[in-house]
């Protein structure tokens, strides 16, 4: 189980969620930089993101799933 909280990564990616600043918070750096220049997929990737951090199968950079609310 990760050590990120679900409450700050759902935060950071409801509040900046386009340009992937919840990804760089994780680890997930590649992926964060994609975020950044396509703005979350126009949009797209970012609701997925947005569904899978509240619903507790988002993962971070060392593939372990963030799991703990606060």
């Amino acid at each position: 189980m990760s050590e990120k909280k679900i409450l700050i990564v759902g935060l950071i990616c409801l509040f900046t969620g386009c340009l992937g600043f919840h990804r760089f918070y994780t680890g997930n750096i590649k992926s964060g930089f994609l975020m950044l220049i396509t703005l979350g997929g126009l949009g797209i990737w970012y609701l997925i993101d947005l569904f899978r951090i509240f619903s507790g199968s988002f993962k971070d950079g060392k593939n372990l799933t963030i799991k703990e609310f606060i």
